[in-house]
């Protein structure tokens, strides 16, 4: 229950504080006087958004505070929607105090019991503690879309579990179907981007041996290309180490070891000669077999080159190989290393897309399934509106009754579309205001004053505790205030008595506020509040003040639309009160 309301510096109003009632609370005054800014107020607690230039010329910021009791257990009831900090303030509190300040560069922030929390969290709490229905939301009515929310709602706790499974059933199901057609479209670019990192890493592949060998190829070209010059070295060296003399014996070796030999005789005389000895016997040895190595080296020389000379294709078979892997070096990053790290990039990449025509029908099969689980809860959905819908538009139609349109008649249907996050329904409500008049869409048949009894209805029918098995629509909405912004515009006479006596009774078993211009609303009140506008003063100032029982009778009398000294009015106003 809200039980304070205070505002300073919101458009009109420099300074008011309402202290409200239990049950049915009205606000009134002339037109332009200042209840919009007041519901405006109460919107600003709810998380709202501030309207622009709605800070008092002359002002800073405006400020905007309502002390509520509060609900039981409130704190346990939003669970995730408060974090660990803020539910914690709230546990055991008795009271809430939300307030909101407006800058006038438009900056705003939020408050709870003195600390400052996020808008977010104020909407959250407020949502809980009081609901707001505007000057004309009645019009909301005539949208589809509310007309479903208004029927989900009735239809209970467990109805409103199946909505969230149903629309992340969808959300699955759109993007598996989004997953799917994307991998569909591009099938033609990857089955084409396979085909060319296959043919590079069968190029690749098919020079591995090349690429490995690619070192030695260039040392095996380069003696090819320069046999001769090996084979005239060698020899030449062969023969300067040991030349052959006519005879052919190796005149330079056989006196290499005479030499040694000779100094050999006299080991043991002196060790210094006894060294030089040693190295003479060491090169005559090493000059012969080296001698020989080159001898051998250049033979073998001799019948590489008569090789190359039968088979002419050697070196070029060389040169191709070697050209393959200058080929995949050039087209592949300039060293044999980025070849193997391209062929190392194709591969992973050829596993990528061999994978995504894998990977398509496993989407699609997952899109089978969500498409199927969503069919069941669309099924469920439609099953518990089909339910909801009858009590709905009989207990509506008993309410339009009280409200004087005892003759109308009100039905819910209920046609097929296609699957969303909200079901496969769309929900029409349907009107005939008289009798043999052929029911249609509310949206087209409804008038103002219409609308706004229907809205009662509804209202009337969802706060009943026995209206669905399941309960009100919302549990914590149902401890809350109802604020009622001119909602019986458009209406009068008997039926805005009819509106009156509802209003009354939903103040029975929860605070309600009422913003109105009808004196038969304004009589029933528990506690009535008025806003006069004094406009003698630069800016304009509203004043609120609550009436006495005196002061009522005279705003009765005004709302009348009769002057303050008229008797007959005045005598109207008190038979007003009297039968409240």
């Amino acid at each position: 229950m809200l039980s304070e309301l205070s505002v300073e510096n919101l458009l009109l109003i420099e300074r008011a504080r309402l202290r409200l009632a239990p049950g049915l609370n009205v606000l009134t005054g002339e037109t332009g006087a200042g209840k919009t800014v007041l519901a405006h107020a109460l919107d600003l607690l709810l998380g709202g958004r501030p309207r622009a230039a709605i800070v008092r010329p002359g002002s800073d910021e405006a400020y905007v505070e309502g002390v509520f009791e509060l609900p039981r257990d409130l704190a346990r009831e939003l669970g995730a929607d408060l974090d660990a900090e803020l539910e914690r303030r709230l546990r055991g509190a008795r009271e809430v105090v939300l307030a909101r300040r407006v800058g006038s560069d438009g900056r705003t922030r939020g408050y709870l019991n003195g600390r400052a929390c996020a808008i977010a969290d104020m909407r959250a709490i407020g949502a809980a503690l009081m609901s707001f229905y505007g000057q004309h939301e009645h019009r909301k009515l005539t949208i589809a879309t509310a007309q479903r929310a208004l029927l989900d709602g009735f239809a209970g706790p467990e109805h409103e579990e199946r909505l969230r499974a149903c629309a992340s059933a969808h959300a699955e199901a759109t993007r598996l179907r989004a997953s799917v057609e994307a991998l569909a479209a591009s099938e033609h670019e990857r089955a084409r981007e396979l085909d060319l990192l296959e043919y590079e890493l069968a190029e690749i592949d098919t020079a591995e041996s090349d690429l490995d060998a690619y070192q030695a190829l260039l040392a095996t070209r380069e003696r090819v290309r320069r046999i001769d010059e090996l084979r005239a070295a060698t020899s030449a060296a062969a023969e300067s180490l040991d030349p052959l003399d006519d005879a052919g014996g190796r005149a330079q070796v056989a006196a290499l070891g005479a030499a040694a030999s000779g100094l050999e005789a006299l080991m043991g005389v002196d060790a210094r000669l006894d060294a030089l000895a040693e190295r003479a016997r060491a090169i005559a040895i090493d000059s012969a077999d080296l001698a020989a190595e080159l001898r051998r080296y250049a033979g073998e020389l001799e019948g590489q080159d008569g090789a190359a000379r039968e088979g002419a294709d050697t070196l070029d078979r060389i040169e191709e190989r070697l050209e393959r892997v200058e080929r995949l070096v050039r087209k592949h990053g300039g060293d044999i290393a980025a070849v193997i790290a391209h062929r190392e990039r194709a591969s992973a990449r050829c596993a990528e897309l061999r994978g995504a025509a894998a990977a398509a029908g496993e989407d699609r099969e997952r899109l089978k399934q969500a498409l199927h689980a969503l069919s069941g809860h669309v099924t469920a959905i439609r099953r518990e509106r089909e339910r909801a819908a009858p009590p709905l538009a009989s207990g509506v139609a008993d309410q339009l009754a009280a409200l004087g349109m005892a003759e109308a008649s009100f039905d819910v249907e209920l046609r097929a579309s296609e699957p969303g996050p909200t079901g496969a329904d769309e929900v029409e409500f349907l009107l005939a205001p008289n009798p043999g008049v052929p029911a249609g869409a509310l949206r087209e048949i409804a008038s103002g004053g219409e609308l706004s009894r229907v809205m009662l209805a509804i209202m009337a029918v969802a706060a009943a505790p026995q209206a669905t098995p399941r309960g009100a629509p919302d549990a914590r909405a149902s401890q809350g205030t109802l604020v009622f912004d001119e909602v019986d515009a458009g209406i009068g006479g008997h039926a805005a008595r009819a509106v009156g006596e509802r209003l009354r009774e939903l103040s029975a078993s929860r605070q309600v506020l009422c913003i109105t211009h009808l004196p038969q609303i304004a009589s029933l009140a528990e506690r009535h509040f008025s806003v006069a506008k004094d406009s003698s003063v630069s800016p304009a100032r509203a004043s609120v003040c609550e009436l006495s029982r005196a002061d009522v009778v005279s705003e009765l009398v005004r709302m009348l639309g009769a002057d303050s000294d008229d008797s007959g009015a005045r005598r109207h106003a008190r038979e007003l009160l009297r039968a409240a």
